[in-house]
Order: structure tokens, then C-alpha cells, then sequence
């Protein structure tokens, strides 16, 4: 689940990542290489394979005139091929889910911009599923003549492991008409014992676009053939037939070419595509066979990849007015600021990037196959499950958990706000595991008890590994038993209650209502003294899983009060009075003694232990008022936390976590001292966690302090993506000098909570005279 003696090196290499929800990703670099893979279902391949290039020839008067690889490497391999283009001349832009490569040919007077297009589009649950990315390439002739461009795309079988050389894979040419429109390319069939699959690259063949191939080559050789085909005529030679198996230890690539005259001072495009169909795919135990959820569309033979490329290069128009159409109001409001844009999407990534995978149900399946053995008796969970699939993402590239729950909770705003179908979908495959449990005794490794896997009637902390069987077998966490920690439970009451809000699905808020009640009388029991606020036991039972909490506490009490009261709301949306009466009497007492036992004048305590530390200053102390907050509970008859105590306490985080340490440049600090010197007492109190602080800042605009927020998440943009070059692989946490925790997490996708607080308070605000709105979320 962890590799704990192996972490993933540091790369400050990483863009804008290929590819929909689900199918598997390809990240491209900032410098145009393809280097992170992740094809097979939560795992990942660190590989820069060097013979997946695009190539440019340019041909003037029936003469070529220049031809480079836009690539700024000067590998051992392939060095017929003319490498290292200079980096002066490049420049390199992205916005999730596209990005802009701009190379400016020196001495030719020609401009060459590729805009990437990955079809993830909000409450879209058809193309964002789809494996597939397109390179629209814009040529520019500043020149007085007409020029030939070609725009050659060169791609390995496989991606760079050891099964390129395993044998038995082969090209073969293609070419897919429909509705008048015809694409052509090269398939590389890459035909492994599990998971194979076949890549396609592709363009589309329009009046005044020639297109062609070549349907194997050597990319370990030096590649002088395929440099001299393009330099006769910028053309490849097309020849017909498969290609022969691969031997063992052999490799093979394939290209394909798109040409086309631009005339003196004018501009052209050129389309070309990537495809990649793994239809059909087993998770480590080999056990059961999964369906993609594009094979819904496309089919489930492995003979999709040529159908995926013609849709790609027909639809990725339609993909861009949506996408623009989505972005436009966001990234015109000009009381917004820049930084801010460009994190709020490309934090995005990780919806795709993070090991994802997005399943159709079999369609043999019935209702009891899915509710578990104690049975769930969820109504719609079939019915959902049926028409939207089963989605699942790692807690991060490094942390192979899926959909670890105390994470996600943070992450989740951005599933609910784009696509609320797959949270809706995700608390149903949380709510059947709920209620089952097993049994299976495990040793744990804080404390080296044995305890069993899962208990019944408490949230899991993951739904398993991509190396086991996940939703088969949950918890894959070995660190704690996590059955006594206090924020799982809290986490799927307050999620529950918030999708209702967000999207106002009643079936769903009636299926999970006799959860939601199970759970919170598992939580109860951790009021030992029954004054209506449960108590840490005294070792790290909560998400900060190595910080440890002692009594009653700011993060666990304010989630547990904040849970109690959407149950006081559930109920009276479902008329069940006796349970209202239960939880709003509860709520009573819990408040009275959280601000007796927690409050100190100026904030809430860490804890309530009286340790050396209990008087920390925890950045996320505020937890449960940022979820009521985006519940519409934060004030009159459901206001939980005193509003004074609320904003106090998040100024003096503002002057304390955040301004008091490094300057105010790297967000907030976990754990602050009363004195201004960071809580040192685990590691994790001296850690900035980036999703945190996304939440921090949101939990700041809710309550009016909207300069603030914007600052202490703006320091960890500056940070992530400036200083520390962590680019498309946001980490969970780091420190002020030197250290960092697990690259690539899903946590930063909460600061989607920050753009549903703007929202808010936009929607409560009278309209200004200019500047757009930004678009109010039901």
C-alpha cells in the first residue's frame, strides 16, 4: 500500500497529464517528452521514452529546409535524428485539461503552436471517460512564400518497461470512416499476458492534409531510415501490412505523418491524436475482470483504439467549447486573481491522474451481488451503480489506497461541484462497507495489536489496493486500526448531508439515512462521560495519523459537533422526529462543552489533556464550521461555533500558522505554539498539508476574511508550483526547508471548496456594475 523504504524521486518535469477519467493517463513533461504512465489501474511507470517525439520537417520549392525533433534531449539512441532543439525558442503553457507547447523555428520564420486537448469536461460521464488526447498543431508563416509542413508523431510499442522487449507485439496500419469523416494511423498492439492493450496514433484526413505512416521501426537503432523517408519528401512511405511479432528483447515503434501547404503569411492546422484501449482490465489478485467504463460506448473487444482516435479528432471541437464555456466566467473575473485560476484547475489533474479507474458494473449483476453479505438495503444503489459506474482514485500516486476516505473528504468538493454522479456513486460503494465487515485478523503496525480488517457499522478507511482486489477486500491501510479512529465516521455523515445540499437527490439522502444513523451510534461510544462531546484515545485517531490527540479536541470535537448537527437536519428534512429530538439534545450538551473545554479566549486548544502541546494553534481547527459552512448551516438556528469564536480563531491562524511562519510565503503550518515557533512535537504538526490550506482558505472566505484566504493558499501555489517545481504532482505535505511527504496526493483537489465559498458569497452579494460573475452553483 506504501513502499516505505522506496519513495518516487523528485522530477521537476511533469505538465499537463493525457487522457479522461478512468481509462489510464499519459503525462506529457513541460518539455513535450511523454514520462509518467499510468495504463495499468493505480500503477505507475516513471519512464521518459525517448523515440515518442513530434518531428518537424519544413519543405520550400520542393526543397527540404529544415527538419528537427522538437525535443530539446540529445539521446543515445536514434541519432540519425537531428535532436536538441534549442529551449530559447520553445515556451510551454497549461490550463487543465488542456495545454499550449509554442516553438518558434529559429532563422525560419515559422511558429508552430500544439494545444493538447484531454476530454475532461464537467457532468460529462460519457467522453470524460474516454482514452484519448489530441494535438492540434497551429502553423504560422511569417515568410513571403508558401511553406510544406509536416508534422511527424513517432510512438513506442508499450511504455518503456522491460514488456516492450517480452515479444509478440506488432503494428499494423489503419484507416476508420464515419459520417464522411475519415481518420488514419498506425495501431500498436502491445500483447501482454494481463491488461494488453493497443496504442493508436492517428490524423484526420481532410481536403488539403496529406497523411502518412510508417509501420514499424526500430528505436533503440539510429533511426536513420525513418530521418532520411521524411527529409526526401516530407512524407513517410506508407507501407501496407502488419508488421511482423517482436522478437524477445526486441522493441518497435511506428509514426505517422500529417502535411499540409501554408501559404506566405498565412496559417494552417494540422490534427493528429493518441489513443489507448485497455478495455479489459484485472487489479493485482487477478481475481475479477473489469470493464472500463468507455467500454459502455466503444466496446469491450480491444478493438477500439481506431473508433476512440475518429471520435477524438471529430468531437475535441465540441470538448472546447464546453471546456472554455466552463472556464470562460472564472478566468474573466477580474477581482480573482491570476494565480488562483491556474491552481483552481490544474489541481484538477489528479481526477484523472490519480491512478483512477472508472468500472461499469457486469451486466449479469444484481442488487445482492453488490449490497454484501449483512446486506445493505440500499434501494438505488443498483440503479446508480448500473447507469454511472464504480469510480475510484488513490489517496495519492505514492499512497496506493483507493478512495481513502478521512482524504477525500478534503478532495471530494471537487468531484461534488463537476461531477456529482461519481461522488453519489462513491458514498454508495462506501455505504455497502459500512455495513458489512471481515473479519480476517491483521497485525497493525503503530502498535503491533491484532485486530480484524473491518468492523461493522464504521466507515473504511480505503476501499482497498490496486494491488489486491479493491472493493472486494477494504482497508488496505496497515498502519492503524483504523475502526477506533473518531473522523471516518464524522467524514460520511457531513459528506452525505453536503451532496444532498449540492445537488438535492432525496433517493439518495433516503438510502443513506439508516447509514448515517448506524455510524453515529458507532461514534457515540467515544463519549466516555456522556457530555455530548466524544474524546481522542490518546494516540493519533484521526487523519493527522502520526500526531497524537488526547481528550476532547478542535478537529474531532468541531467535525463531531458539526455531524451532530446535519443528523438534527437530515431528520427534520425526513420528518423523523425522534431522532431530531435525540441529536438536537446532544448538540446542546456537546456544544457547552466544547467551548468549555476547548475554548481559550483567543481560539480553540488542540486538545483538552493539558500536554505541553494541548494549547497548539491547529490550522485545521476549524474543520467542521468549513463543512457546515458549505452546507448552508453556519448561522441562525444551526450555528454551531460562536461566529466571533469562528473568525478569532482563524485570524489568529492567519497572524500565528501562517504569517508567523516563513515569512508568510508557504501557507499555513500545521501546528503553531502560542509563541510563534512551529509545534514540533511530530512531524506532522510541522508540515504545511496543502489540501489544509485549501480548506483553511476556504473555511476564511466563508467567514469574510477573503484577503486573507487568498494569501495563505496563495503561498502554497507560490510554493508547489514556483519554487519547489512540483508541478501536475502537488505533494500531501512539506516543511519549511528541505522536506517533503508523498508526491502527486489527492487532498489539493479542496481547493474546489475555495471556488464553491466565492460562489456563495457571489450569490449572497449584490451584483457589481462590471466584471462577470462567477457562475453560481446549484
Amino acid at each position: 500500500f506504501i513502499d516505505l523504504l522506496c519513495a518516487v524521486p523528485l522530477q521537476q518535469i511533469y505538465g499537463c497529464p493525457l487522457g479522461g477519467i478512468g481509462g489510464g493517463t499519459i503525462t506529457r513533461g513541460w518539455r513535450g517528452e511523454f514520462c509518467r504512465w499510468q495504463l495499468n489501474p493505480g500503477i505507475y511507470h516513471y519512464e521518459t521514452v525517448i523515440a515518442n517525439q513530434f518531428t518537424v520537417c519544413l519543405r520550400c520549392k520542393g526543397q527540404t529546409v529544415y527538419q528537427q525533433v522538437l525535443s530539446v534531449e540529445r539521446p543515445s539512441t536514434l541519432q540519425g535524428w537531428n535532436w536538441g532543439y534549442c529551449g530559447h525558442y520553445a515556451f510551454y503553457h497549461a490550463l487543465y485539461p488542456r495545454a499550449w507547447m509554442v516553438y518558434e523555428l529559429p532563422g525560419q520564420n515559422v511558429v508552430l503552436t500544439c494545444r493538447q486537448v484531454s476530454p475532461v469536461i464537467p457532468h460529462d460521464y460519457k467522453d470524460s471517460s474516454l482514452p484519448v488526447g489530441v494535438f492540434i498543431w497551429e502553423v504560422e508563416n511569417g515568410k513571403d512564400e508558401d511553406v510544406d509542413v509536416s508534422i511527424m508523431f513517432s510512438l513506442q510499442n508499450g511504455t518503456g518497461t522491460k514488456e516492450d522487449r517480452s515479444g509478440g507485439h506488432w503494428n499494423e496500419p489503419f484507416a476508420f470512416e464515419k459520417d464522411s469523416e475519415q481518420v488514419a494511423g498506425v495501431l500498436l498492439h502491445h500483447c501482454t499476458h494481463v491488461n494488453p492493450f493497443t496504442l493508436a496514433i492517428s490524423t484526420r484526413e481532410k481536403a488539403g492534409t496529406g497523411v502518412t505512416h510508417l509501420t514499424a521501426f526500430n528505436p533503440t537503432g539510429w533511426g536513420r531510415e525513418v530521418w532520411q523517408d521524411l527529409l526526401q519528401d516530407g512524407r513517410l512511405d506508407s507501407p501496407a501490412g502488419k508488421s511482423s511479432l517482436t522478437e524477445k528483447g526486441e522493441v518497435t515503434a511506428a509514426a505517422v505523418c500529417a502535411s499540409c501547404r501554408v501559404p506566405a503569411r498565412g496559417h494552417r492546422t494540422l490534427e493528429l491524436a493518441l489513443a489507448w484501449d485497455m478495455p479489459r482490465v484485472y487489479f493485482g489478485s487477478k481475481e475479477k475482470l473489469h470493464l472500463r467504463r468507455y467500454t459502455r460506448f466503444f466496446g469491450s473487444g480491444g478493438d477500439a483504439a481506431p473508433a476512440l482516435s475518429h471520435h477524438a479528432l471529430t468531437h475535441y471541437e465540441e470538448w472546447e467549447r464546453k471546456i472554455e464555456a466552463w472556464q470562460k466566467p472564472i478566468l474573466e473575473n477580474s477581482q480573482l486573481p491570476s494565480w488562483y485560476k491556474s491552481a483552481l484547475f490544474n489541481e484538477l489533474y489528479f481526477v484523472t491522474d490519480g491512478g483512477t479507474i472508472w468500472v461499469e458494473l457486469p451486466p449479469d449483476c444484481h442488487a445482492e451481488d453488490l449490497q454484501g453479505p449483512a446486506g445493505a438495503g440500499l434501494s438505488h444503489l443498483l440503479p446508480v451503480l448500473r447507469e454511472y459506474g464504480r469510480f475510484a482514485y488513490l489517496e495519492g500516486q505514492e499512497y496506493r489506497m483507493y478512495n481513502t476516505y478521512d482524504v477525500h473528504f478534503y478532495a471530494s468538493f471537487a468531484l461534488v461541484m463537476l461531477w456529482p454522479k461519481l461522488q453519489i456513486s462513491l458514498q454508495y460503494d462506501i455505504a455497502v462497507t459500512v455495513v458489512n465487515e471481515d473479519v480476517q485478523p491483521r497485525q497493525y503496525l503503530m502498535c503491533g495489536q491484532t485486530a480484524q480488517v473491518k468492523l461493522k457499522n464504521v466507515v473504511p478507511h480505503d476501499i482497498g489496493d490496486p494491488g489486491d482486489e479493491p472493493w472486494q477486500r477494504v482497508n488496505a491501510y496497515l498502519m492503524h486500526d483504523t475502526a477506533d479512529w473518531k473522523d471516518l465516521n464524522l467524514k460520511f455523515v457531513l459528506q452525505v448531508y453536503r451532496d444532498y445540499y449540492l445537488t438535492r437527490d432525496s433517493l439518495y439522502l433516503r438510502d443513506m439515512w439508516p447509514v448515517c444513523q448506524a455510524v453515529m451510534e458507532s461514534e457515540l461510544k467515544f463519549d466516555m462521560d456522556n457530555d455530548g462531546l466524544i474524546e481522542n484515545g490518546g494516540f493519533a485517531d484521526q487523519t493527522y495519523d502520526a500526531w497524537v490527540v488526547n481528550g476532547a479536541s478542535a478537529y474531532c470535537g468541531g467535525l463531531w459537533l458539526a455531524a451532530v448537527c446535519v443528523m438534527c437536519k437530515m431528520a427534520e428534512v425526513l420528518r423523523d422526529a425522534e431522532i431530531q429530538q435525540k441529536y438536537t439534545d446532544i448538540l446542546s450538551k456537546g456544544k457547552e462543552a466544547f467551548e468549555r473545554m476547548l475554548w481559550n479566549g483567543k481560539y480553540y486548544n488542540y486538545d483538552s489533556s493539558g500536554s505541553d502541546t494541548s494549547s497548539s494553534i491547529m490550522s485545521d481547527q476549524c474543520a467542521g464550521q468549513w463543512f457546515l459552512g458549505a452546507c448552508g448551516l453556519d448561522q441562525g438556528e444551526f450555528e454551531v461555533f460562536p461566529k466571533s469564536h469562528v473568525v478569532s480563531a482563524l485570524k489568529t491562524i492567519f497572524e500565528k500558522n501562517v504569517m508567523s511562519f516563513a515569512g508568510g510565503t508557504m501557507g499555513a503550518v500545521n501546528g503553531m505554539r502560542p509563541d510563534g515557533v512551529p509545534d514540533t512535537s511530530s512531524v506532522q504538526s510541522n508540515e504545511v498539508w496543502i489540501g489544509v490550506v485549501y480548506a483553511l482558505a476556504a473555511t476564511m472566505i466563508q467567514e469574510g476574511l477573503v484577503e486573507e484566504g487568498f494569501r495563505t493558499a496563495e503561498g502554497c501555489y507560490r510554493t508547489v508550483w514556483e519554487r519547489l517545481g512540483m508541478a501536475f504532482q502537488t505533494p500531501e505535505a512539506y516543511q519549511e526547508k528541505k522536506v517533503y511527504c508523498s508526491l502527486a496526493y489527492m487532498r489539493p483537489l479542496s481547493i474546489w471548496s475555495m471556488q464553491l465559498a466565492l460562489e456563495r458569497r457571489a450569490s449572497r452579494a449584490p451584483a457589481p456594475v462590471q466584471s462577470p460573475q462567477v457562475p453560481i452553483h446549484p
